[in-house]
C-alpha cells in the first residue's frame, strides 16, 4: 500500500511540474533572466507548492503518527554545517546552468526529453563522486 501511495504522489508532483511548464529547461531559465525575457511562472509554481505544502504539514502535525507509517521521521541535524552550504551551491549553479533541478528532470526523462538524459546521467555521476569524496573524506 505504502509503494502504491509513493507511486501516486510521484505522478501527481510530475504531472504538476510537466503541466505547470517546468520540464523546459528554458522556461526555468527565463525566471532567473531578470533583464531580459523573465518569466515570472516559476515563482507562481513555488508560491503554489509552499501553500499546499504549509496547509499539508498543519494537518499532518495534528496526527500522532502517518497514515502508513509507525511514526514521522524527522532529520536528526539541523545545523547549517560546509557540507549543507556548499550542496546548496552546487545545486543551484547546477539549476541556473542547465535549467533542470531532479524534480524537473526526471518528469521530462520519463516524456523523453534527450537533454533530461544528459542532466540525469551527470546527476547521478556528480552523487557518486560526491559519496565517493565524503567516504575518502572520513577514512582520514
Amino acid at each position: 500500500m505504502r509503494l502504491f501511495f509513493a507511486l501516486l504522489a510521484g505522478l501527481l508532483f510530475g504531472s504538476g511540474i510537466a503541466l505547470s511548464g517546468m520540464i523546459n529547461p528554458a522556461k526555468v531559465l527565463n525566471f532567473f533572466d531578470v533583464a531580459g525575457s523573465w518569466d515570472p511562472s516559476l515563482a507562481f509554481v513555488m508560491g503554489g507548492a509552499v501553500i499546499v505544502t504549509f496547509i499539508g504539514y498543519r494537518l499532518a502535525w495534528r496526527r500522532k503518527t502517518p497514515f502508513l507509517a509507525d511514526g514521522f521521521q524527522l532529520p536528526a541535524e539541523n545545523s547549517i554545517d560546509c557540507q549543507l552550504l556548499a550542496g546548496s551551491a552546487i545545486f543551484g549553479i547546477g539549476w541556473g546552468i542547465a535549467g533542470f533541478c531532479p524534480g524537473g528532470s526526471l518528469p521530462a526523462l520519463g516524456l523523453g526529453q534527450g537533454d533530461a538524459v544528459l542532466f540525469v546521467t551527470a546527476m547521478i555521476g556528480g552523487i557518486l563522486v560526491a559519496r565517493s569524496v565524503k567516504t575518502r573524506l572520513s577514512r582520514s
